[in-house]
């Protein structure tokens, strides 16, 4: 019993030599002003949606959304997000200048069969934020494929009615 109230004294003599060691934690806050900096890059899509319409199964499914940089600083793609494995978006890594355009190119694994409801999210500098782009359409099922019969010989008497 006395080794375990010793224990207890020296662990709690411990615990509190440690905590009057640290010091209170205060965080200041930079003053906040209403004008936060805005890019004068901006992007304009020629479309935001790509309807595939029907498309067979294992058929191709690529598109583009073409936009162009309608402001008036360089426009950085910094994120492409699919908003599944399905929907594999491609981004340009450089810098589009002003005036210039560009593409970001979806991929679609046209493997799974039904309708088809994905977005992309656009991630960049433009002063509309972020980007929604979405495709849409119906992957039919491809048909099966059987061997034609061969014919069978038959062995034995024939069967008669």
């Amino acid at each position: 019993m006395k080794k375990l109230v010793l224990t207890l004294g020296i662990a709690l003599a411990l615990f509190s030599a440690n905590a009057q060691d640290k010091k209170p934690v205060t965080t200041v806050t930079p003053p906040t002003n209403n004008a936060t900096p805005v890019s004068n890059a901006d992007i304009k899509f020629e479309k935001l949606i790509h309807d595939y319409g029907t498309i067979k199964q294992g058929g191709n499914g690529d598109c583009e959304f073409l936009y162009t940089n309608t402001g008036k600083e360089p426009l950085i793609i910094s994120n492409c997000q699919g908003s599944c494995g399905c929907t594999v978006p491609s981004c340009p890594k450089e810098p589009i200048l002003p005036g210039k355009k560009g593409v970001i190119k979806v991929h679609y694994d046209t493997k799974r069969v039904g309708a088809i409801s994905k977005s992309v999210t656009v991630n960049s500098n433009a002063k509309s934020g972020t980007i929604t782009l979405q495709i849409k359409g119906n992957v039919e099922a491809a048909p099966i494929e059987e061997p034609f019969p061969s014919q069978k010989t038959t062995t034995g008497a024939p069967f008669e009615k």
